[in-house]
């Protein structure tokens, strides 16, 4: 059996499921796009091919497996794509949640059977269809969950759109001993530098109490004001929109010390090895023509 443990984004990881590009399916149509990255791409021709982000996968499977943690992969789905693993379920404490995303997408949790099979049944928590969330929304931080969320009326209109404040309630009384802070999100259906997919897109706690952010990804300045002052000015790295687009807040971190980063991000590389942290870089720059990086196609099962 898998016992299960997450309780922050930096204790060192013992287990993880990797999300696969095996048979990834065709390049989609602008309407099948999910993301405004990916239309981007999509509509200038450069949208990323199976072989290129098979191997940046592979590539960050061989990082895992160095520091001895145990990799998962789901099942494969023909003609499906199941990159990003961290959408489709996350793990608080001891306890696995699965995410009402997309409906085109539900399959995808299907795949992971064989890893749901070693988890004791009653730890596999299904959210009423009313609460919509994705793990990418939901960061842990020891006793706070920050959860990304957008309230707007058109919320409808935002495939971007993808955690709801009935996700944040549910939540709570799940993990009543948490503080659960709702943290709202700016929104854009096609311009990538006006986006915040999920909250890890522009907000990640590193280890030593540091963080990366983009604070023009939040929609309220206080809630960018609340996370400035949970840890401290000084301990932020604060991203452009160019490189909140390209993801530089969805690094990965193994433990509180080593970080798992894009080999491109010279500007936060350079400042994480300045801070002492070890930084593997790899290349994962087609991975992130579909809106996400290292944090989105990982889901950590347990961390000590």
């Amino acid at each position: 059996m898998l016992n299960l443990n997450v309780l922050n984004e930096t204790s060192s990881l013992k287990a993880v499921v990797l999300g696969t590009t095996e048979s990834n399916g065709p390049t989609p149509t602008p309407k099948d796009c999910y993301d405004p990255s990916s239309l981007n791409h999509v509509l200038q021709g450069t949208y990323p091919l199976e072989k290129d982000m098979m191997s940046e996968m592979d590539a960050l499977e061989n990082i895992f497996k160095s520091y001895g943690v145990e990799v998962y992969r789901p099942s494969v789905i023909k003609n499906c794509n199941q990159i990003f693993a961290r959408d489709i379920a996350f793990v608080i404490e001891n306890k696995l949640i699965k995410s009402n995303i997309l409906p085109d997408r539900a399959q995808e949790f299907t795949a992971l059977a064989t890893i749901l099979n070693q988890i004791q049944s009653d730890h596999i928590i299904e959210l009423p269809e009313e609460c919509h969330v994705e793990g990418g929304d939901v960061i842990l931080y020891n006793d706070y969950i920050f959860v990304g969320v957008y309230t707007g009326d058109d919320y409808p209109d935002f495939i971007t759109a993808r955690t709801n404040m009935k996700a944040v309630e549910a939540l709570q009384n799940l993990f009543p001993k948490k503080t659960v802070k709702p943290l709202e999100l700016k929104k854009s259906n096609t311009n990538p530098q006006e986006n915040a997919l999920h909250l890890d897109c522009c907000f990640q706690p590193i280890g030593r109490g540091k963080a990366l952010i983009h604070k023009e990804g939040f929609l309220k300045e206080s809630d960018y004001m609340f996370l400035e002052n949970f840890f401290g000015k000084a301990h932020l790295f604060f991203t452009t929109k160019e490189e909140m687009a390209a993801m530089n807040c969805n690094v990965f971190s193994i433990s509180n010390d080593v970080i798992i980063s894009e080999q491109n991000f010279t500007r936060l590389n350079t400042w994480l090895e300045a801070q002492s942290f070890k930084v593997e870089k790899v290349k994962y720059s087609e991975v992130s023509k579909q809106g996400g990086l290292l944090r989105c196609s990982t889901l950590p099962l347990i961390r000590s």
